[in-house]
């Protein structure tokens, strides 16, 4: 079984920001997976099917961006995951409007999502799967940035990004990291 948890915000006000890409992502994946997310479960949205003959559990965390560790290291011990079989798709300030970074583990990169997980998890050793949502205007507070509703242009470049970005979490679901890497790393949507 392999565990692919998009990080966002619940609630409409939260819906079309840059912090909510993950859920989008999930959205997606559910979508081309003809995977239902829709039990509650552990202060998360679950949903799970196959792909490609792989079992897949989908997951949508229901606390703030923040805690999001807080239902994925609950699952991933119930279900008994091992750190690489969760995948974690969030956004990336850092990286370009629609540039996506997948990397097998690393530090949370100031994510205070990825934060929580690595510190509920005990282990940094989990995949993420970034999505470019920056750059961060100069003198705009971070929170402000991430939080507030994207333009037209801005959410048709992240809605593109965000199908790729589902498609590259299915490769790594069922083909794994390397070619999911090789695949989507270098695309900008």
């Amino acid at each position: 079984m392999k565990m692919i948890a998009g990080l966002g915000n619940p609630g409409q006000t939260y819906d079309n920001t840059r912090h909510n890409v993950g859920w989008h992502v999930l959205d997606d994946i559910a979508r081309l997976a003809d995977i239902r997310i829709y039990i509650n479960r552990n202060n998360c949205l679950t949903g799970s099917g196959f792909y490609e003959g792989e079992k897949l559990l989908l997951v949508k965390p229901l606390t703030f961006m923040n805690l999001s560790g807080e239902c994925i290291s609950s699952l991933a011990r119930y279900y008994k995951l091992a750190p690489e079989d969760i995948l974690v798709v969030c956004d990336d300030v850092y990286l370009p409007l629609g540039q996506l970074r997948l990397r097998r583990s690393g530090s949370d990169g100031g994510h205070n999502g990825l934060k929580n997980i690595i510190q509920l998890l005990g282990s940094q050793d989990f995949p993420r799967l970034r999505l470019g949502v920056g750059p961060q205007p100069e003198g705009m507070d971070l929170i402000d940035f991430v939080l507030r509703q994207m333009s037209g242009e801005e959410g048709k470049a992240c809605r593109a990004a965000e199908e790729n970005a589902a498609r590259a979490a299915l490769l790594w679901a069922s083909r794994g990291i390397g070619p999911a890497m090789n695949e989507y790393n270098k695309k900008i949507t």
